[in-house]
């Protein structure tokens, strides 16, 4: 191996060398030129970018947070040796389907006891033997239900037992064992505790106070009993706490890589944001003003049909290595490494006004890999069409070699590649365009320009591409607590079931101004003692 990464570095370098002395400036063809104009703007009906985060998003806690409708299905292992948490009152295994977290902090909540003394909880504890979801009416149901029901009812938001029935019921035929969703954090559906799964421990727990009845428990529980709270208790305290701890478990999957004891099979993923699958979606996307209200309740029963044949394709095949041997989770990462601290930096300097210059540096930069030693502006050929070059290779440096084995890939996998073209010709076009601007500006040092240029006009251009570019990719890692949150504080984005006392009543649907229903348009906030409450927002500059 290292004997051949030797051969291809030195490959690469005498490439590079050839070109340097040949000085032989490189044009694309007319037909060629008109797919790659740096003026031309993705369509209104594009949804790479949306492709690409909810994949490179999946079981990270704070863009599902974000954005809590999914569209997203895809089928997934959980290695042998993952524990698993169920809290309840009595210590034998479920018969019956039932909620499982991944961590004992989320569990927890839902453990209880019946016997006054000693005032303790069940917890058991489960061990894999082989190998979406908060109750609410706003969307985040939608795919379970399309897919048990044929329809997403919002009078059913509460029929829990029903939904988790006829999920195993739907899943059986495809040997699927489960369903991992999400609210405070991630949980796994157990069909059946018998199969696949070994009890590891069954453990009386010591309580903060007999039992504590999360809000909407009945939805998941079939053995509730009223909560008891202990004398010498303070039990707005105690769900304080407990509550916090909860959101802290989830919290530690809030980025990427997201919560690895979940493999999924990404050649194998299908999104209800493929137009080619989902033609009758794109309507309502347009309709809508933010990200927030996608939803897929408008879906066509000709697609829904399309989606579940897709599906059932996809898990008609037992588990198995894809063919192209592709990591998607790494590759979706790369454009996320690469951009997201840089263009957030040159973010900045546009706001805080610094020079153009300055600027224009960190635009070089990001282009470093891409720039041509023979691409100069050339008076012979008008505007920036001597950039292009540069745009293309930046724009299809890591897809290409995949294009290129393309017989090898699933249906799948052809979606997340278009995807994945999309995001970085964007990146890339912008990012060169505002490049090459600064160049005509006569800013970059080694290429000659004009030095007399508009710079007011040249920066508000930056500013308008920049913020055009950012909030179409709106990446949710530009989502943050401005300033950051201390030691003791908590930057949180609100989720079900907090942060609404209506819960507590029962089937009430929540009111539609509660704040987790909301997004926000603000990207930051101030932060809280023990718990800073962020709310979603859509802008991530």
């Amino acid at each position: 191996m290292r004997a051949r990464i030797i051969i291809l570095l030195l490959q690469a370098a005498l490439l590079h060398f050839v070109s340097a002395e040949t000085q032989a400036p490189f044009r694309i063809g007319a037909l060629e030129q008109n797919r790659w104009r740096l003026d031309h703007v993705p369509h209104l009906n594009d949804t790479s970018n949306f492709i690409f985060e909810t994949v490179n998003s999946l079981l990270q806690h704070w863009p599902n947070t974000r954005y809590r409708n999914g569209h997203t299905i895809v089928p997934g292992t959980i290695p042998v040796g993952t524990l698993l948490y169920h809290g309840r009152r009595f210590p034998d295994v479920p018969k019956y389907p039932d909620w499982t977290s991944l961590d004992p902090e989320h569990s927890y909540h839902f453990c209880g006891s019946d016997f006054p003394q000693p005032r303790n909880w069940e917890g058991q504890e489960y061990r894999e033997a082989q190998t979406g979801a908060a109750n609410m009416i706003t969307g985040t149901l939608d795919s379970q239900d399309l897919l048990i029901w044929g329809d997403a009812d919002p009078k059913r938001w509460l029929d829990e037992g029903q939904r988790i029935s006829g999920l195993c019921k739907w899943g059986k035929e495809f040997g699927i064992d489960g369903f991992v969703r999400m609210e405070m954090d991630f949980e796994v559906m157990v069909c059946d505790f018998e199969n696949g799964l070994k009890l590891d421990s069954a453990d009386f727990l010591a309580s903060w106070y007999p039992r504590w009845e999360p809000p909407i428990s009945s939805a998941h529980r079939s053995d509730v009993i009223e909560s008891r709270i202990h004398d010498d208790a303070d039990p707005l305290i105690v769900r304080q706490i407990l509550g916090a701890e909860v959101l802290r478990a989830g919290m530690w999957h809030n980025r990427y890589p997201g919560d690895i004891r979940i493999q999924l099979d990404l050649s194998r993923a299908v999104s209800f944001y493929d137009i080619d699958l989902v033609p009758s979606l794109v309507a309502h996307r347009l309709a809508s003003q933010d990200r927030f209200e996608h939803r897929l309740i408008n879906i066509s029963a000709a697609d829904l049909h399309a989606v579940n044949l897709r599906l059932r394709s996809v898990l008609a095949e037992p588990p198995a290595p894809s063919a192209s041997g592709v990591d998607w989770k790494a590759l979706f990462h790369v454009p996320v490494a690469r951009y997201s601290d840089r263009l957030e930096l040159v973010s900045h300097l546009l706001q805080s006004r610094a020079e153009e210059a300055l600027i224009h540096v960190q635009l070089r930069v990001m282009l470093t890999p891409y720039i041509l030693h023979s691409a100069v502006p050339d008076g012979a050929h008008d505007g920036d069409a001597w950039a292009v070059p540069i745009w293309k290779k930046c724009a299809t440096r890591h897809s290409d070699p995949i294009r290129q084995r393309e017989d090898s890939l699933t249906p799948s996998e052809r979606t997340l590649l278009a995807a994945l073209e999309g995001v970085n010709r964007e990146i890339c076009r912008v990012v060169v365009g505002m490049w090459a601007l600064g160049v005509h500006a006569g800013l970059d040092p080694l290429i000659p320009g004009d030095p007399g240029a508009d710079s007011v006009n040249l920066v508000d251009s930056w500013r308008a591409s920049l913020q055009n570019l950012m909030s179409w990719l709106d990446w949710s890692v530009w989502i943050k607590c401005r300033p950051a949150c201390g030691a003791e504080e908590l930057c949180y984005l609100s989720t079900w079931p907090y942060f609404w006392s209506g819960l507590e009543e029962g089937s009430k649907p929540p009111p539609p101004d509660a704040p987790y229903l909301r997004p926000n348009r603000s990207a930051s906030g101030s932060c809280s003692p023990t718990l800073h409450f962020l709310e979603p927002s859509s802008s991530p500059a």
